[in-house]
């Protein structure tokens, strides 16, 4: 069964991260597997055992996911679109896939909404039509408006052959964040959550007794970042751990440091999963990729969900992860050094938290749903 998964990160990498962690499920069954992707690179996530095939990179305006850039900056023009359209249709019709999976189309991602339907187009008209998936996380960003649902629902139901949400129904369902008909309702596809296997403590004991701080692979995080440097400077028996993901990173990092904080800065690395495994605490944003880290692990965890523009999926998230021990949230407004220390505080003397409550299994339960369905097509 060959699969291909296309995926366009626009400001984070976890959309990225979850495309590829479902292509290496598939690649240890067997099966073949491509990852186009779209967004820009991210070297620190884990490639292995998947061929990844970039496009013409595009990144968002900061959160204005209407206005795409080039890697120089410049906004895309249909020349550029164009060349990204040619290039990931050819990519279809040379692998001649089983399966078909696009992440987050036709829930989100409108912006592409042009290349997605040559793509789809394109796999209709393949000698033999791959059954065709979406794939979406828990929490999505809940339509502006009925029209962009009825949208969504109306390329579902002429394209689609089901939706696979990767969470655990008994903890979060779909009709949280996005209104669920009874047609859409068919489709759905419950998996679990994507999880990477769970991680082996660091071999070099890093990020042991530390409280380590993140902000996922983009360059996003900033005021969380400021506000880590100041806390460490009120909590000098903690060693605060700060990793700074994007492009960027080295000229952030250059710029967040104070010869009065005993903070060590340094870019996101790809081993930061074992530090989480032995940290005191971690201080974080709510991607989805992060809550499962937190989950996982069971490290005593403070959220500071991304709320910039009008997002909310985080919040939505963040909501439900506070019911559980040693897990609290600050919103981006009330987020202070004083009010950072005083969380970590409290997270640390919480009652440790069972982190065998909720099924991490996703991706092997994707594989199976896809080739249950390629295997009735046949």
């Amino acid at each position: 069964m060959k699969v291909l998964i296309a995926v366009t990160h626009l400001l984070g990498t976890g959309h990225l991260s979850r495309a590829l962690t479902l292509g290496r499920a598939f690649a240890m069954a067997g099966h073949p597997v491509s990852v186009v992707s779209g967004g820009g690179e991210a070297q620190h996530l884990d490639q292995s055992g998947v061929e990844l095939m970039q496009l013409p990179p595009l990144r968002s305006d900061g959160v204005d996911f209407s206005r795409l850039l080039t890697p120089d900056g410049a906004v895309a023009d249909d020349a550029y679109f164009d060349d990204r359209i040619f290039q990931l249709c050819n990519c279809l019709r040379d692998m001649q896939p089983d399966v078909l999976i696009t992440e987050l189309y036709p829930f989100g991602r409108r912006s592409l909404r042009r290349e997605f339907i040559a793509l789809l187009a394109a796999a209709k008209s393949l000698p033999r039509r791959p059954v065709i998936l979406s794939s979406i996380r828990d929490i999505l960003a809940p339509p502006s408006t009925p029209k962009k649902a009825n949208e969504a629902e109306a390329a579902l139901a002429a394209h689609y052959d089901g939706v696979l949400v990767h969470s655990d129904p008994q903890a979060t369902q779909l009709a949280t964040s996005w209104p669920v008909t009874p047609a859409l309702s068919k489709m759905l596809r419950y998996t679990g959550y994507v999880a990477p296997q769970v991680p082996d403590p660091h071999p070099q004991g890093l990020g042991q007794g530390e409280i380590l701080v993140s902000g996922g692979g983009g360059s996003v995080g900033d005021a969380l970042y400021r506000t880590a440097v100041a806390a460490a400077q009120l909590r000098p028996g903690m060693r605060w751990r700060i990793l700074v993901g994007g492009r960027d990173a080295r000229a952030r990092i250059a710029a967040l440091k104070t010869s009065k904080s005993p903070a060590v800065l340094e870019p996101a690395r790809p081993d930061f999963r074992q530090m989480l495994d032995g940290a005191a605490a971690s201080v974080s944003m709510c991607g989805y990729n992060t809550a499962l880290d937190l989950l996982q692990t069971g490290v005593p965890a403070v959220i500071v969900p991304f709320d910039a523009g009008k997002e909310v999926e985080q919040s939505l998230r963040a909501n439900s992860l506070t019911q559980l021990n040693g897990i609290a949230a600050i919103t981006s407004a009330e987020l202070t050094p004083e009010r950072l220390c005083a969380a970590v505080d409290q997270v640390i003397a919480a009652p440790q938290r069972p982190t065998d409550s909720f099924r991490f299994d996703g991706a092997a339960r994707t594989v199976e749903i896809a080739h249950d369905m390629a295997k009735e097509r046949a």
